[in-house]
């Protein structure tokens, strides 16, 4: 009850946050003035004041920062009841060079009633804020003459060239005949007598020659004084007739000490006369008040920072109002849901509709998988329509299969087809088919073609996690490293959501599945194979290949693969080549596959002196593949990108130990030391896993004895089955959200 009560709470806050935020981005919108070379307007008004004057004041403030609690609440109105008759800052009166300072700034001094000047500081150009000081108030350095004085303001950032304004200020200097002269530079020239906290070098014009030909020219032409701020004290030194004051208090951060504390500068000229005096102000800022101007600041920044930073800001607080929203009003049950009752689904034929980026006469585990689940499906009654590239004229086709053109095709032989689902008709043959519901084997492309197409009919969506897209990443015009770090897992969570359910074939899916975030239903379920098929074998035709490959009565090991990177096929040639060399008994390796990497695997099997031994064979019909299993005296499989490895429980039917490498797909269908061995990626304890099934036919009869009773259970028959209950239930639990949300418009209409 109390979190309910917190998270309305939290709710209401964000969505008033929201509502204030939009009003105030109107307010700043339609209210707040834009402004440009205001020095122009503030010289002509100080030069109309000071006309034909020989006395008059200024104050001179230093370090503002933008303070709203002690320059702009209490300072200025001191300043505005004394006789100045303009105000000069000596630099920092932003605290940084953004815009909303800037503009903040403007604001502030709008409350003067006197003309103002600024100096060029290091906050003035700190975050690009040159280009808006020159915008808004004008050049870095310039120089103006009022009354019987002159004015010059330097830029001591470093913005522009030191030995420039140099040669600037001397022509200057040289052509005023002004009895009185007052320059400003942000960095004071002078250290003070005495460190004080928050003292530091940078406070100062660091460059010696710049510093010793600055005050040659001052004491030449006879400057009255030269003001300076970027430092929190007071300092007033006098070097050779010239005064050099520092004045840092009128808003920064002070120590309220006898050299650091809030203040302003008062001079007055009378004639050939000349008074500085320091106004020491009794006035502090509580750190509260200091802390809540500034989180102000950073809020008015968000706004002039750009309409950007606005619209990530509205958004972002559109989302949070959202998902509180979700959490607080949307009703939910966390336990399933014990109405729903799928025997109705299971009494009936289905029609499924199948989307597969890759399916026969194209091999491969997803083809091979997707054609055992349609038989199986078949054979119990339903309807399979599969929707899948084009191979050519030769690909096998009929009324259940949609066969779309692909005119980009991957890898050597073209196995990697880029179908097009935009070909006229598709929609339509769809429409026709009707599917109650869509099941999809990939992610991406055609993938995502049945995902759209089931949320266009309204059906529920199952998906097949068949690959890990990780060890995929050679093949993606991507950075490895990203692709297979970041989006792979990215793209299979986000696709995996969006569907109803989810199949994995082992534990090790699921849980991977699980650690990515997937939250929809998950069916553990592997993919069936033809048992019987592979159990038996045609007995001449396996003497034939006995004899074709291995005459000398040569121990045959066996294995079958994509000849492709990620299927690991260099380690398997590494722990031949070691078996090779530790053993004399006759043995042959059979690589049953093709791909685009075949030639390079011949190279490197010719390179090792294992053409005698290893012999790839290339792609085998499926009618074939029975012969060739109960050819071998062992399976070896080294691939570490597969969910499953259907062709290990294949090699099992036959009656064949398995050898293989661990991995998530291995790890749930291979049992170490009963059905054949599985060894982490060390060619050693690999090829002592070899050697042993090698030397030990009698070990090797036992292990295949065990293999075989373990395929057993995977049979095409009990597989479709698992798969059409899960279709069942995912179809009764749809059509109960659906009774649930057409209930609950009802009674909404009901109570209108």
């Amino acid at each position: 009850m109390n979190r309910q009560r917190g998270l309305k709470v939290a709710f209401y806050v964000a969505l008033a946050s929201l509502v204030f935020l939009l009003g105030y981005k109107a307010y700043l919108n339609f209210v707040e003035p834009d402004f440009q070379a205001v020095h122009a307007e503030q010289v002509d008004t100080i030069q109309g004041r000071l006309d034909g004057q020989r006395s008059f004041r200024f104050a001179v403030v230093g370090n503002i920062n933008n303070s709203v609690g002690i320059f702009e609440r209490r300072m200025i109105p001191l300043i505005n009841l004394s006789d100045a008759d303009f105000l000069v800052s000596a630099g920092n009166a932003v605290s940084g060079g953004g815009e909303d300072k800037y503009r903040a700034l403007y604001r502030t001094l709008g409350r003067l009633s006197m003309p103002y000047l600024l100096t060029f500081g290091e906050h003035e150009q700190s975050e690009f804020g040159s280009f808006r000081f020159y915008e808004h108030f004008g050049p870095y350095f310039y120089a103006f003459s009022a009354g019987n004085a002159q004015f010059i303001f330097l830029d001591s950032t470093g913005k522009t060239p030191l030995s420039w304004q140099l040669r600037w200020l001397e022509d200057e200097l040289a052509g005023s005949d002004a009895p009185h002269t007052f320059v400003f530079i942000s960095h004071p020239p002078l250290t003070a007598p005495e460190a004080t906290w928050f003292d530091d070098d940078d406070y100062y014009r660091d460059n010696e020659a710049f510093r010793t030909r600055f005050m040659e020219l001052m004491a030449a032409h006879e400057v009255d004084a030269v003001f300076s701020a970027n430092r929190p004290l007071y300092d007033h030194q006098q070097v050779r007739g010239t005064h050099y004051i520092t004045t840092g208090g009128a808003g920064g951060l002070v120590m309220n000490n006898d050299r650091s504390f809030y203040h302003y500068v008062r001079v007055a000229v009378a004639g050939d006369e000349l008074d500085i005096a320091v106004e020491e102000l009794d006035i502090g800022q509580y750190p509260v008040f200091k802390t809540l101007e500034s989180l102000w600041f950073f809020i008015h920044s968000l706004f002039y920072a750009g309409y950007l930073n606005f619209l990530l800001l509205v958004s972002a607080l559109a989302l949070v109002v959202i998902k509180l929203y979700g959490l607080i009003f949307v009703e939910r049950d966390y336990y399933r849901d014990y109405d729903i009752d799928p025997a109705a689904y299971l009494e009936q034929p289905l029609r499924v509709a199948m989307f597969t980026n890759n399916y026969l006469p194209f091999i491969g585990g997803v083809p091979i998988s997707i054609d055992r689940l349609r038989r199986g499906l078949r054979a119990q009654g339903s309807r399979v329509l599969v929707v899948a590239p084009a191979y050519g004229r030769d690909a096998p086709g009929g009324e259940d299969e949609l066969r779309l053109p692909a005119p980009l095709a991957f890898g050597q032989q073209g196995e990697f087809r880029v179908a097009n689902p935009l070909v006229r008709g598709t929609w339509r043959k769809l429409r026709a088919f009707a599917p109650e519901i869509v099941h999809v084997h990939h992610p991406f492309w055609l993938g995502s073609l049945g995902l759209w197409f089931a949320r266009r009919l309204r059906v529920p969506v199952v998906y097949t996690y068949h690959t890990r897209l990780e060890h995929y990443a050679h093949y993606v015009p991507l950075p490895s490293r990203l692709f297979r770090n970041l989006l792979s897992h990215w793209l299979i969570r986000r696709f995996s959501n969006k569907c109803d359910g989810v199949i994995v074939p082992t534990i090790s899916a699921e849980e991977y599945l699980r650690a990515v975030g997937v939250r929809c239903e998950i069916l553990i379920q592997p993919t069936g194979i033809d048992y019987r098929r592979f159990r038996d074998a045609d007995p001449q035709r396996v003497e034939e290949l006995r004899k074709h490959y291995a005459g000398d009565d040569a121990t045959i090991f066996v294995s079958a693969s994509r000849l492709s990177r990620e299927k690991n096929v260099d380690f398997m040639l590494d722990a031949i080549a070691a078996l090779r060399r530790s053993s004399d008994r006759a043995f042959r390796l059979l690589i049953i596959g093709d791909g685009h990497e075949r030639e390079r695997l011949q190279e490197r099997i010719d390179s090792l002196g294992l053409g005698d031994t290893v012999i790839l064979v290339g792609a085998v019909p499926q009618e074939d593949m029975a012969a060739y299993y109960h050819l071998g005296d062992a399976f070896v499989f080294t691939s570490k990108s597969e969910t499953q490895g259907m062709v290990i429980l294949e090699a099992m039917a036959a009656g064949l130990p398995i050898v293989a490498v661990r991995s998530s797909g291995i790890d749930d269908v291979v049992q170490h030391g009963r059905t054949g061995y599985k060894t982490p990626e060390n060619v050693d304890r690999f090829c002592a896993c070899l050697r042993e099934l090698l030397d030990d036919p009698a070990r090797r009869a036992e292990l295949a004895a065990n293999a075989r009773g373990f395929a057993r259970g995977y049979d095409i028959e009990p597989f479709a089955r698992e798969v059409r209950h899960f279709y069942a239930k995912l179809l009764a639990r749809h059509a109960s959200a659906h009774k649930h949300k057409a209930r609950g418009r009802r009674s909404g209409r009901d109570a209108a």
